[in-house]
C-alpha cells in the first residue's frame, strides 16, 4: 500500500478521532480527516501547529515518520517508533554481529549502486554516456578503499547543473543546495522508516560510524536513492532557477517519494523500494542472501 507523505506549512490543531488524524485550521470552520493508516510521513512546518499526544501515538502505531521543521523551515527532528517489528530484539542482535568483511561487501554494492545512478542523471543532463564513472563502477573494491565515491562525488556535483560550472555541494540555504538539503532530508525519513518498521536499527551503520548520528544506517542506505532527488532538484533548477526553497517546490519534493523505481525489472513507487530494500537487507545480516536489493535508474 502506498502511503501518503503529509505537509502542514500553516497553523494547525492536529488530533485523533475514530483512527483518523483531525484537522482544525484557525481561519475555517469545520475540520477534515485523513486515515491513519494511509500516512508514511508526517511534516510540521509552523511553529504554531499543535498536535496530541493521542495522535503521536497512534502515528507510532502505524510506523509513521514525524519530521519537525524549525523556524528556518528546514527539517530538525524525526520520531519513530522504538517497537516496529515483533523479531525487533533478534534482528537487532544480527544486526550487531555482522562481520567487517560483511560490512564492507554491501558497502561495495552501496556505493557502487550509487555511483552507477550518478552516472544516469548525468547521461539525462548531457545525452551522452559517462564512460568514466561507469568505469569506477567496476573498480570499486570491497570497503571502497580507494574511496571511489569521493572521486565519483567531485566530478558529479561539477557537472550537475550546466547552468552553475562552479556548484558545490554546501549545507547553504540558497539555491539548488536547499532543495537538494530538503529532498534529502525527506528521503532520510522514508529510508529511516523502513528501516525500523523491518526490525532493524537505524543508528547502527554498515559504513557511517559519528556517535553523534542517530541515522548512520539510514545514511549508508539512501546513498544510491540520492540520485533520484539529485535528478529532480537539476530538472527544477535548470528549468527555473528559483532563488530560495519556496512552499510551491517544497510540496513538489514531496512528490518524489512517490516516483516510480525499478528493482529487478520491477516498478515500485520509492516510498515501497526503501521497504524493499531493507527487507533484502535483513537478509544479508541472517545471512540467507549476499545482495542488496537496490533501485536502478
Amino acid at each position: 500500500m502506498i502511503k501518503r507523505t503529509l505537509y502542514f506549512g500553516q497553523a494547525a490543531y492536529l488530533s485523533l478521532r475514530d483512527g483518523q488524524l483531525l484537522v482544525r485550521l484557525p481561519d475555517e470552520e469545520g475540520s477534515r480527516s485523513i486515515p491513519i493508516e494511509d500516512i508514511g510521513v508526517l511534516i510540521l512546518d509552523h511553529q504554531q501547529i499543535s498536535i496530541t499526544h493521542g495522535l503521536m501515538n497512534a502515528l507510532e502505531a502505524h510506523k509513521c515518520a514525524l519530521i519537525t521543521c524549525s523556524a528556518s523551515h528546514m527539517p530538525s527532528g524525526l520520531f519513530l517508533p522504538l517497537d516496529a517489528h515483533s523479531l525487533q530484539s533478534e534482528r537487532f542482535q544480527t544486526q550487531i554481529e555482522a562481520t567487517l568483511p560483511l560490512k564492507k561487501q554491501l558497502w561495495q554494492q552501496t556505493v557502487r549502486m550509487k555511483i552507477q545512478n550518478q552516472a544516469r542523471v548525468l547521461e539525462e543532463v548531457y545525452a551522452q554516456p559517462q564512460a568514466n564513472m561507469l568505469a569506477w563502477v567496476k573498480q570499486v573494491r570491497s570497503g571502497d578503499p580507494d574511496n571511489l565515491e569521493a572521486r565519483a562525488a567531485a566530478y558529479y556535483w561539477a557537472n550537475l547543473f550546466p547552468s552553475l560550472p562552479k556548484f558545490t555541494r554546501e549545507r547553504e540555504e540558497s539555491a539548488p543546495n536547499a532543495l537538494l538539503n530538503y529532498g534529502y532530508a525527506l528521503l532520510r525519513a522514508v529510508v529511516a522508516r523502513s528501516l525500523v518498521s523491518v526490525g532493524l536499527l537505524p543508528t547502527l551503520g554498515i559504513h557511517h560510524h559519528n556517535r553523534y548520528n542517530a541515522y548512520c544506517l539510514a545514511d549508508d542506505i539512501m546513498e544510491p536513492y540520492r540520485p533520484y532527488v539529485d535528478k529532480f532538484v537539476q530538472e527544477i533548477y535548470e528549468r527555473e532557477y528559483p532563488e530560495s526553497l519556496t512552499k510551491d517546490i517544497k510540496h513538489r519534493l514531496l512528490t518524489i517519494m512517490e516516483q516510480d523505481v525499478v528493482i529487478d525489472g520491477i516498478t515500485h513507487p520509492l516510498s515501497i523500494a526503501t521497504s524493499i530494500t531493507a527487507s533484502s537487507l535483513v537478509r544479508c545480516f541472517e545471512g540467507s542472501s549476499k545482495q542488496i536489493d537496490y533501485p536502478v535508474l
